[in-house]
Order: C-alpha cells, then structure tokens, then sequence
C-alpha cells in the first residue's frame, strides 16, 4: 500500500460515514419536534409500510440484529407509540403494531422527507440523478452485506 491510500481523504468509509452522521444530524430538529430519535423514525417508516411485523421482520428491513431493534421498540411502547403483543400463532413472536399516536405521526412528519431530501439535493445530487446514487449504494450495501445476487 502506498501512503496516498492511507490518508483520509481517499476513504471511502469516511465519506460514507460522515454524510449519514450529517444527515441523521439533518433529520435532528424536525424529530426532536415529537419527541423521536432518528433510529426510531426509521422503525416507524417500515411500520407505517406495513404495519402489525414480528419484530424479527423489523430487524431484518433495518439491516440490525433484534438485540439492538428491541430496547428502540421498548421505549417506543412506553411513549405510546406502538405496541407489542405475542403472535397468535406462536407466542414466542413478537408482533408490533402502531398505536393511534403512532399513526397520526405519520400525517405530523409528513414534510420530513422532503425537507431532508431537500437538504441533500446539490449540483452534482438531483432528484434526476438520486435513483443512480440509490443504486450505486444499493450495490455497496449488497456487497457488504454478502448479497449474491446483483442489485
């Protein structure tokens, strides 16, 4: 290795990792409005797509193990934001679904996307070009993720 690819401008991991911090600090203010993290809005955008998931499934959609998603899912309960319920099926599943508050957040949040994404867009990020940046990440996270087909 030479010594170019040890500084850190030439990393790649750092500039992925400091675009997500700064956008998770983007998302900061307009959560901190009702009270969510970050980690906790992105559970409420998988339920908000399908709402009543095993916490399994919610684990799996977020790319976390279920040891991380359940302390989230805990304090989203006790905020009377969703509950959670054994499976009918199997009672060892855990099944979680949106309260009526959770629900309204939906409507409550609904600029966010648009603000956030507004906040990204640049020169070189349009809304022409996000689908292109969509894939190209779609296709390192696949990869990291051991992902055999292509994306």
């Amino acid at each position: 290795m030479t010594r170019e690819e040890f500084k850190l401008d030439n990393q790649l991991c750092f500039r992925l990792y400091t675009a997500s911090r700064l956008i998770t600090q983007a998302y900061h203010p307009l959560l901190s409005k009702e009270g969510l993290t970050y980690p906790q809005y992105l559970v409420l955008l998988v339920l908000w797509e399908k709402d009543a998931q095993p916490v399994n499934d919610i684990a799996k959609r977020l790319f976390l193990e279920t040891n991380t998603v359940t302390p989230l899912l805990q304090r989203m309960e006790k905020e009377r934001i969703l509950v959670r319920t054994k499976g009918r099926k199997d009672a060892r599943q855990m099944i979680v679904s949106l309260t009526e508050k959770g629900r309204e957040l939906q409507q409550k949040l609904a600029d966010v996307p648009h603000a956030v994404g507004g906040a990204v867009l640049c020169e070189r990020v349009t809304p022409e070009t996000v689908p292109d940046l969509f894939r190209m990440l779609d296709g390192i996270i696949g990869q990291l993720r051991g992902d055999k087909t292509e994306n």
